[in-house]
């Protein structure tokens, strides 16, 4: 009985993520289809049955979250694409599912024989596909524990750093310091930076304080949510360059409004002031709270 038991406990733990991988090649013509499908399998493959910690997840603690390759150009074996990541995670006390993060990456090329394994050793730089899947995988799980305990999701980030300390000695685009300022390199350094600790310790109360304490006190949630929000402008002050500030926003810019809409008049006033500050380009979802 106790090895039934025991049994049973493995059969409902999981890996980390519930990863939707998709291949989009409509920009492809003339080329046998097959390899982006097996692609897709693949990588979808790698990063669900991949085990990133040392946590034990239950099936309903997986993190939701999606990938998304578009392909621009295929010649041999070598793929010129951007991708594009997404992830959510449950609010308390509710159905409802709060994107945690959104990012674009416009510099994503790398090599695929169909049939080709994909494996990923922390210890060195591998294939680039399956270290940018590494990569987004750490950042993905990093983010998540960021939003449950303060500062929590920090070894996984640093895994994510070690990644790119790794890709420094390559040719590989996207992971070279200051090669642009919004590519791996970039976020990785945006995120441990001393200067961005308020605003990870921010992202925690938004989530454990605000989202998930809204359906049992939500107007003290909301007012938690409106006294902090003003640390995203000074940290976007100290320092222009901090696109995670700036991902933030149009990630949560929607759920933000929504909130607030319903919010006093001090609380509308803060938002839209921050907001606007940092997202003016936005300002016609903005004005919503005005």
């Amino acid at each position: 009985m106790l090895v039934l038991a025991w049994l049973g406990v493995l059969a409902m733990s999981a890996q980390e993520l519930n990863c939707k991988v998709t291949i989009n090649s409509d920009q492809i013509q003339g080329t046998n289809k097959s390899v982006f499908e097996t692609l897709q399998k693949a990588a979808t493959e790698f990063m669900n049955n991949t085990r990133w910690t040392g946590y034990e997840y239950e099936i309903s603690e997986r993190i939701d979250c999606s990938i998304f390759i578009i392909v621009n150009n295929y010649t041999g074996s070598t793929f010129e694409s951007e991708i594009q990541i997404q992830a959510s995670r449950p609010v308390y006390n509710s159905s409802y599912k709060t994107p945690i993060f959104h990012y674009n990456d416009e510099k994503l090329i790398f090599s695929y024989n169909e049939g080709d394994p994909l494996s990923f050793d922390e210890t060195f730089f591998g294939n680039n596909l399956t270290q940018v899947l590494a990569f987004y995988a750490y950042i993905i799980i990093g983010t998540d524990c960021d939003s449950f305990s303060k500062l929590g999701g920090t070894p996984f980030f640093r895994k994510a750093e070690n990644i790119v300390n790794q890709a420094q000695g390559t040719s590989e685009a996207g992971w070279r310091a200051f090669e642009d300022s919004h590519n791996r390199y970039a976020l990785i350094n945006n995120i441990l930076d001393d200067v961005a600790k308020p605003y990870r310790e921010f992202f925690y109360t938004y989530h454990r304080n605000g989202l998930d304490e809204m359906n049992i006190a939500m107007e003290k949630s909301r007012a938690k949510i409106a006294d902090n929000i003003p640390v995203l402008k000074t940290v976007y002050k100290s320092r222009p360059s901090m696109i995670i500030i700036s991902e933030f926003v149009e990630c949560k810019i929607d759920e933000l409004v929504n909130i607030f809409s319903k919010g006093t008049s001090t609380e509308r006033k803060t938002v839209y002031e921050t907001l606007s500050y940092l997202a003016p380009t936005m300002q016609n979802r903005i004005d919503a709270l005005k």
